[in-house]
């Protein structure tokens, strides 16, 4: 099962020029895996948060396109909180690991890249439930 130290900030490329600056993102180049599915979140009320769950499978990529927020990942042994709040660096989170977001900055918009499309079976989104995943490797 991956770790907290799988998970990594990965810097973009930057496209610099007078009028503006461009970041492009490849699949299986930029991030480790192909791009099946992407979303973005917005408008996220003060103190709220996204999140807080895993995936089984699926492995994402979270950019803070505008604004800044936190993301807390957890392998549950160790956690760490990563700050995103540039939209040429991303943060890399395998699967198996709990991820949160929160502290959305007003304004903020988060972009979410995935390795595969949507399945509600690959969710783990109870934390107990989490636990027991990464303590016995599946869920029964």
């Amino acid at each position: 099962m991956k770790t907290i130290d799988d998970c990594r900030l990965v810097d973009l490329p930057r496209i610099t020029r007078r009028e503006g600056n461009i970041t492009p993102v490849h699949g299986s180049v930029e991030i480790p895996f192909d791009i099946q599915r992407l979303f973005y979140v917005y408008d996220v009320p003060g103190g709220e948060g996204r999140g807080a769950h895993a995936h089984r499978e699926l492995q994402q990529f979270i950019v803070s396109v505008m604004g800044s927020f936190e993301v807390t990942l957890d392998d549950g042994l160790a956690r760490r909180t990563v700050t995103l709040s540039r939209a040429y660096y991303g943060l890399y989170v395998p699967n198996t690991v709990w991820a949160e977001l929160a502290g959305f900055s007003s304004g903020a918009v988060c972009l979410v890249l995935c390795s595969d499309h949507y399945r509600e079976e690959d969710y783990i989104r109870d934390y107990d439930d989490f636990r027991r995943f990464r303590n016995a490797g599946s869920l029964s």
